[in-house]
């Protein structure tokens, strides 16, 4: 599924798959503009399928759902309630205050406990990933808010993809989460202690780019550049926000094993051929540096595969500095 809005200086999509149609636990992705205070928010949510497989609800029909399903709509529907709160001035902007929402949305939720039990385990175990943004003048002021494994960015075309989020697991290197796959150490859930994690960004000029997206879509790339790749050769190919969002659903079935939901909202922009022109001379870069016949070949052996990762290992070294300049500190750092 895709939805599309375009409005004068703002252009917004969203895109939602099931890797098994009807199994999907990724919720539908949240995006959000209140024309009145110049604010909005963009979320996506990743049922842990993993850790919440277990069904805990029914539907009149027969239908059960497992906890990861109900969690990532719950933490969603809670988002919901919280952002149209925001808006009007009668709750703060700040994860203290969506961590409220999303925890009391959860009490409130079916929790059949399940008979197995372990530290792997979680009631409605869910990501969470989102920017709640300002219009201040002609800038924007953002807040990333996060628990889990989700991201979210800013798209730039001087810096490229930036991201604002970092996971919640182990190991915190973008192209080493491609090649393992860590257990998150915080995420959304009913019965254990939660964070949802934030930090305050300095003001972006606009216009501005800002994504959102589950696991499904940078997950399954060879090296954290090839996402921001995807983004703007669909960008390039499309003749208006919808086609964009098609073709980007199509991009992501062709290559991902997980359900994908994204987000994107574009601010400060006269339209979306203004939004394309923005980002074409990134693109020439990218293709620049991909296509220039260094990319090794896909043989199998030992010394193709040695090549391939060497590559990937001097991609990730020239992408990395402008991909992590916004990156939160270790929480060993913040100490």
């Amino acid at each position: 599924m895709i939805w599309t809005k375009d409005n004068p200086g703002y252009q917004g999509l969203s895109v939602w798959t099931e890797r098994v149609p009807g199994r999907g636990e990724d919720a539908e992705p949240f995006v959000a503009h209140h024309m009145e205070t110049a604010q909005g928010l963009l979320a996506v949510f990743d049922g842990s399928g993993g850790s919440g497989a277990a069904p805990v609800w029914q539907a009149p029909n027969g239908e059960t759902r497992t906890g990861a399903w109900v969690g990532a709509r719950v933490a969603r529907l809670a988002t919901d309630c919280w952002f149209r709160e925001v808006a009007t001035g009668s709750e703060p902007s700040g994860p203290e205050s969506l961590h409220t929402y999303v925890e009391y949305f959860l009490s409130k939720s079916p929790q059949r406990r399940s008979k197995i039990s372990g530290t792997m385990r979680r009631l409605l175990p869910t990501t969470l990933a989102a920017v709640h943004y300002r219009i201040v003048r002609d800038s924007l002021e953002l807040q990333p808010l996060w628990a889990g494994d989700s991201r979210a960015y800013v798209l730039s075309p001087a810096s490229g993809l930036q991201v604002l989020t970092r996971d919640h697991t182990r190991e915190s290197d973008a192209l080493a989460l491609l090649r393992s796959d860590p257990p998150m150490t915080n995420l959304v859930c009913a019965d254990r202690d939660f964070i949802i994690d934030s930090q305050l960004l300095a003001s972006f000029p606009l216009p501005c780019v800002l994504v959102v997206a589950t696991d499904g879509w940078f997950g399954y790339v060879q090296t954290p550049s090839d996402f921001e790749r995807i983004l703007l050769q669909t960008l390039e190919e499309a003749h208006d926000e919808r086609d964009w969002a098609d073709l980007l659903r199509r991009k992501v079935q062709g290559y991902t094993a997980d359900d994908a939901s994204l987000a994107i909202v574009a601010i400060g922009h006269s339209g979306f051929g203004a939004l394309r022109g923005r980002f074409a001379a990134r693109m020439a870069e990218l293709r620049e540096r991909y296509d220039r016949g260094r990319r090794p070949g896909e043989s199998g052996s030992p010394e193709s595969a040695a090549r391939a990762r060497a590559w990937h290992e001097d991609i990730w070294h020239a992408y990395r500095a402008g991909y992590e300049s916004c990156l939160p500190p270790a929480p060993e750092e913040r100490a």
